[in-house]
């Protein structure tokens, strides 16, 4: 039998909390029997939802919170004030063992703060970036980091590169993964002061198949199976992705609805086209984990529904399975470190 993955869900955590959170927590408990999820929230409120759907509910457990970090809130601040928040309490059972993983979609910069100081990084790990899968047309890529760490150094970028690579070889089963540094050029002598210094130091570790620059363009292609950069330009990156879908979706759908004649036709291709469109929908690839930590955060957007809620619960599971930490530890320690990384 299977090893059962325990993921703590922060149940007042964004826009649609708790109703979304808990109904995609109970549909990743009724999906995988592997998963079991404790709901972290205000009582009441969460037991109230959880009455709506039937689970097994040996695998639903509800952890009492009776604080709530606020989106507007210095991170910092409510990370060290508010001890009973649904937030610091799932950080803590992360830290504690009693879970594999966690998923919030709740305050960034608290989940950011609260990774660092309540989970701790990896020893090695100078810094711990989000890492969320894109769809593109050969598959997904992962695009690290995309809001963690502003100001990136080139060690930093290197550090991505090599947690990058053993993500998606680990856990998405790509042998040998391409990386490539995200540039305004295809040419070496490119790019800024970061991505200039940064390049010859990827160019010299062997323990990645780097292929140089990628430019934002040539991303949606699958060029490159994991996308390096610092957290300001991935996350224009990212939200530049999103909104390009979304608007690209509505035009679709507006075009199609235009006429009786195209009307007709999206009848006949509506099959292909619904299972097109799933394919490039980012709440199908789960949330972006917090990685390099010494336990599993995975942050999803504010605005997370079910299906996102979903799979990230069940991306859990790969973690857990696979050895994530233990695989990053082997590849961060002293000497790893020493031998791939510039000094600073």
């Amino acid at each position: 039998m299977a090893e059962m993955v325990n993921v703590a869900v922060d149940a007042m955590g964004g826009d649609n909390a708790p109703a979304e959170l808990v109904k995609g927590a109970v549909e990743a408990v009724n999906e995988d029997n592997r998963i079991k999820v404790f709901l972290v929230g205000r009582q009441e409120e969460v037991n109230k939802e959880l009455a709506k759907y039937t689970y097994d509910p040996a695998r639903v457990e509800v952890v009492h919170a009776s604080e709530v970090i606020e989106t507007a809130e210095p991170p910092v601040v409510a990370i060290r004030t508010k001890k009973d928040s649904s937030l610091v309490k799932c950080m803590k059972m992360v830290r504690e063992g009693t879970c594999d993983g966690m998923v919030t979609a709740g305050s960034t910069g608290a989940t950011l703060v609260g990774g660092q100081l309540l989970v701790g990084r990896i020893k090695g790990v100078d810094r711990a970036p989000l890492a969320p899968l894109i769809p593109t047309e050969k598959g997904v890529s992962l695009l690290i980091d995309c809001g963690a760490s502003v100001d990136a150094k080139p060690s930093n970028l290197v550090q991505f590169a090599l947690i990058g690579s053993i993500y998606m070889e680990s856990v998405m089963g790509v042998k040998n993964p391409t990386v490539g540094i995200l540039n305004i050029g295809a040419e070496e002598e490119k790019g800024n002061a970061l991505v200039k210094e940064t390049f010859p130091l990827l160019k010299e570790l062997k323990e990645i198949n780097f292929i140089g620059s990628v430019e934002a363009r040539d991303v949606p292609a699958g060029v490159a199976d994991v996308i390096v950069c610092e957290a300001f330009a991935g996350n224009v990156l990212l939200k530049t992705y999103e909104g390009v879908g979304m608007t690209m979706l509505k035009l679709i759908k507006k075009g199609l609805m235009s006429n009786l004649k195209s009307k007709i036709g999206a009848l006949m291709i509506k099959p292909t086209l619904k299972k097109t469109l799933k394919g490039f929908n980012v709440e199908e690839y789960g949330g972006a984990p917090l990685l390099g930590l010494n336990g599993l955060v995975v942050k999803t957007h504010g605005s997370s529904k079910t299906i996102e809620i979903k799979n990230s619960v069940l991306q859990c599971i790969a973690f857990k399975e696979q050895k994530i930490n233990e695989k990053i530890k082997e590849n961060m320690s002293n000497n790893g470190k020493e031998k791939i990384l510039p000094e600073g």
